[in-house]
Order: C-alpha cells, then sequence, then structure tokens
C-alpha cells in the first residue's frame, strides 16, 4: 500500500506527532523512537531540510507552517542547511537499537548525518 504509514492514529493526530518529532530532531539533533516512526520522521524533516537549502521566501512559509518553533524553524535556514549544501539528499541516519522491554516493539535512533 503507497503512501503514508498509519501509526495507529488519526490524522490529525499523526500529523501533530510527526510536526512535533521533526521539530525535536531538528533542534537536538537525535531521536529514540520505533523504526516505523523514524522512517516516517526521516522522510519529513529530509523535505524541511531541503526547503531549507532552497532558502526562498515561499520555501520558509512552508517550513515555518510546520515546524512548531520559530527558532527551530530560523535554526534550520541559519545553521542546518548550510551545512548540507553539497550533499543532495541523505540527510538523516537510522540507526536500530533492538527491541524495547515493555512491548518489544523494534526501537531505533534517528539524527541527523
Amino acid at each position: 500500500m503507497p503512501g503514508t504509514r498509519k501509526l495507529g492514529r488519526t490524522s490529525d493526530q499523526r500529523k501533530a506527532m510527526l510536526r512535533a518529532m521533526v521539530t525535536f530532531l531538528l533542534e537536538n539533533g537525535k531521536i529514540e523512537t520505533t523504526v516505523t516512526r523514524a522512517k516516517e520522521v526521516a522522510a519529513m524533516t529530509e523535505k524541511m531540510i531541503t526547503l531549507g537549502k532552497a532558502g526562498d521566501l515561499h520555501s520558509k512559509r512552508q517550513v515555518f507552517s510546520y515546524v512548531t518553533k520559530e527558532a527551530v524553524a530560523k535554526k534550520l535556514f541559519d545553521e542546518i542547511a548550510p551545512n548540507y549544501a553539497e550533499r543532495k539528499g541523505g540527510y538523516t541516519k537510522i540507526v536500530r537499537i533492538g527491541p524495547r522491554r515493555g512491548d518489544a516493539a523494534e526501537m531505533a535512533i534517528i539524527q541527523l548525518v
């Protein structure tokens, strides 16, 4: 089935969770979460960094409408995007760290490269 994963949530809950996780990843550089969530967060983070590299008014408005903290969006344009100026994608890395103790869900660390 093509498209995004549902992650066991309604569409508005899922969008809010992904926005928060992408913002946190851009702010701190790494997150520990489940593998499926990490894959979704990676896809959206790649899009945000690509928009940050463009740096025009339209992409700034798109980023500011998605990222939940204004300071993080500024950091994306001023610090993060310039680091990836020569790179054509692959800004994130997912490292699997084994099952979670409570429910044995496969866990991973997603980090900016």
